[in-house]
């Protein structure tokens, strides 16, 4: 296992994996109906994100097996605060969950955010992805909508973790 930056060149990669993750990992928790809006547009990847320098691939003989990172600005653009990271596009392949990819991920993430000078990180998380992310030392905030375009929003919920 290797986790390293993603390139532009793993920009087509990390759009596969999420078109093969999202609609299998989402479906026990949320309806058809909102599934058929959002997953043509949460499941592609964001070259801006992807070579930002703080999103991550794990890579297993060769291939990306998970994916995911931080930023400072807020997802959707929003202007970001001095200490507070943002937890970005994590994804791990079906295929592979339940295998610590995820949680190496994550461990990544959180060392170099901490290196950076963060001191709180705080995530839009699929209602999926709660589990995950309470093992990871987070805390529910609340539910939300975040929106993907005019018209169309998804549930999630806010967490946050002090590091």
């Amino acid at each position: 296992m290797m986790i390293r930056p993603t390139t532009k060149a793993d920009i087509p990669a990390v759009d596969a994996l999420l078109a093969r993750a999202y609609p299998v990992l989402l479906k026990p928790d949320y309806p058809a109906s909102v599934l058929v809006t959002a997953l043509p547009l949460i499941s592609r990847a964001q070259p801006a994100l992807v070579t930002c320098g703080t999103y991550f691939g794990v890579f297993v003989e060769g291939g990306i097996v998970s994916a995911g990172g931080w930023t400072r600005g807020q997802p959707g653009g929003g202007r970001g605060r001095a200490k507070i990271g943002h937890i970005r596009h994590v994804v791990t392949d079906p295929a592979h969950t339940r295998r610590g990819y995820g949680s190496a991920l994550m461990e990544h993430v959180l060392a170099t955010a901490r290196a950076a000078g963060i001191t709180e990180m705080r995530c839009q998380a699929t209602r999926t992805a709660v589990p995950f992310y309470a093992a990871c030392g987070f805390e529910i905030l609340g539910a939300i909508e975040v929106p993907l375009r005019p018209g169309i929003s998804f549930p999630a919920i806010a967490m946050r973790s002090f590091l």
